[in-house]
């Protein structure tokens, strides 16, 4: 009687021993830098799905992404339908008087349609469920504001050093 010998096995279980063992997810710090509606959702969605999984997540709002957290503007955003690559018409005709309010109610109507609360409302579930969110001093002080001009689910303003050391470890999302 013959026997055959294949290294697969050998091959396979080697591959087990040298492969490090996946690592979860224990912190993601999300960097919003856009303040137009489709920038600020997938940026609210994911802190919002990081805790849901019992992930921390931190967000942290600089430069157009300042809108979002704005007392004044975070009921206004809006989506952007010029310099928009995945925008679905020519850059032409998004400049046209009308096309960016229409397109703003297209969203927010949609949004609405799947029951995915506003940003306002984001906000707050993210912070009631132990988000931190943070603005960047930077940018706070090239527009001109203040902590007092910022909704209050937002946890401080952070210098870039003071947000990397608090995102010593985490995952880094850039949106």
């Amino acid at each position: 009687m013959t026997t055959t010998t294949t290294i697969e096995p050998f091959i396979t279980d080697l591959e087990k021993q040298f492969t490090p063992a996946k690592q979860p997810i224990q912190s993601v710090c999300i960097i919003l830098s856009k303040g137009s509606l489709d920038m600020v959702y997938p940026a609210l969605i994911l802190a919002n799905g990081a805790r849901m999984s019992g992930i921390d997540a931190t967000i942290f709002f600089t430069f157009w992404g300042l809108d979002a957290i704005t007392e004044k503007k975070v009921d206004n955003l809006h989506v952007a339908t010029v310099g928009n690559p995945a925008f679905p018409i020519p850059t032409m005709l998004g400049g046209l008087p009308g096309m960016e309010s229409l397109a703003t109610a297209f969203m927010k109507r949609e949004i609405e349609k799947i029951e995915i609360p506003n940003v306002r409302e984001m906000l707050q579930i993210l912070k009631d469920s132990g988000a931190q969110l943070y603005a960047c001093r930077m940018a706070m002080d090239m527009f001109n504001l203040k902590q007092t001009d910022l909704v209050p689910e937002v946890d401080g303003v952070l210098s870039v050093v003071d947000f990397f050391d608090k995102a010593a470890g985490s995952q880094l999302l850039f949106i």
